[in-house]
């Protein structure tokens, strides 16, 4: 029988990995393109290796699915979902919002999750059923249910150019009816700063399974809502479309993209 992770290995993995991060900030990055707008740079596979090599050897049989390397075939129905740096572009530019992201995923269900900002020594955490917390301290969703005293995060899909236009139109309605609207650049950060009330709602239009993975969990153990941007319950399959809020504000945010969907025909 495999042996099954605990959520202090979790967040034992993203600190540890969060160090490469960290050490490498502020200097200068071998940086690839792997797409039209998508990056990616040494320190990320630096990070990633570690992850990969800590996984394998201690949890054998386990499948993987990374940003970087792809899909590790294993035994069973246990996967990890890691992404070593999400918000490799804030990261090359210097801009301090980036994270690692890891997930722990049994019968198709998160059941682990930690997120880890390096450079805030700020590591968000869930246990299925156990609720969340932000460095071992419990975390809730905002209560807030006034949409003009609301701040909102979402992104902008890279390479997918035809989606980035589709979400400018969510993004011109949000920001004339809420408070603000922000594009910080990591969808696990943002999706853990819905997680302790620092965003009231958060949506994006077609990202990666990496990218809601562990964010997913952070957020309903936080007493969040999450569905695709209809509504409905499959936001965790393609093409991992997702609004994401506090029970009070979700419908709202539910009936603007419904109304920006109806404008554009």
């Amino acid at each position: 029988m495999n042996p099954q992770p605990t959520l202090f290995d979790l967040q034992i993995l993203a600190r540890q990995a969060g160090v490469y991060l960290r050490a490498g900030y502020g200097h200068m990055h071998v940086v690839h393109h792997k797409g039209d707008r998508d990056v990616v740079t040494e320190i990320d596979r630096r990070s990633e290796e570690f992850l990969l090599e800590n996984i394998r050897r201690r949890f054998p049989g386990h499948a993987i699915v990374t940003e970087e390397s792809g899909y590790f075939a294993g035994q069973g129905e246990a996967c990890w979902y890691i992404d070593p740096l999400d918000g490799t572009s804030n990261y090359t530019a210097g801009l301090p919002h980036f994270s690692v992201s890891i997930a722990f995923v049994e019968k198709k269900q998160v059941q682990l999750a930690a997120i880890y900002d390096p450079l805030r020594d700020e590591c968000f955490s869930a246990e299925l059923g156990k609720g969340a917390r932000l460095n071992d301290q419990p975390i809730h969703v905002s209560p807030q249910g006034n949409i003009q005293e609301c701040v909102f995060g979402t992104g902008f899909t890279y390479g997918k150019r035809d989606k980035s236009l589709t979400n400018l139109k969510n993004y011109d309605l949000f920001s004339t009816r809420a408070l603000s609207v922000r594009r910080l650049g990591s969808a696990a950060l943002d999706m853990s700063y819905v997680a302790c009330g620092r965003l009231h709602g958060y949506w994006v239009v077609e990202v990666a399974p990496w990218d809601i993975a562990a964010g997913s969990l952070i957020v309903t153990e936080a007493g969040g809502v999450i569905t695709d941007l209809a509504g409905g319950p499959n936001y965790n399959q393609p093409p991992y479309s997702f609004v994401a809020a506090g029970p009070a504000i979700h419908p709202q945010m539910l009936d603007i993209l419904r109304e920006a969907r109806e404008s554009q025909g």
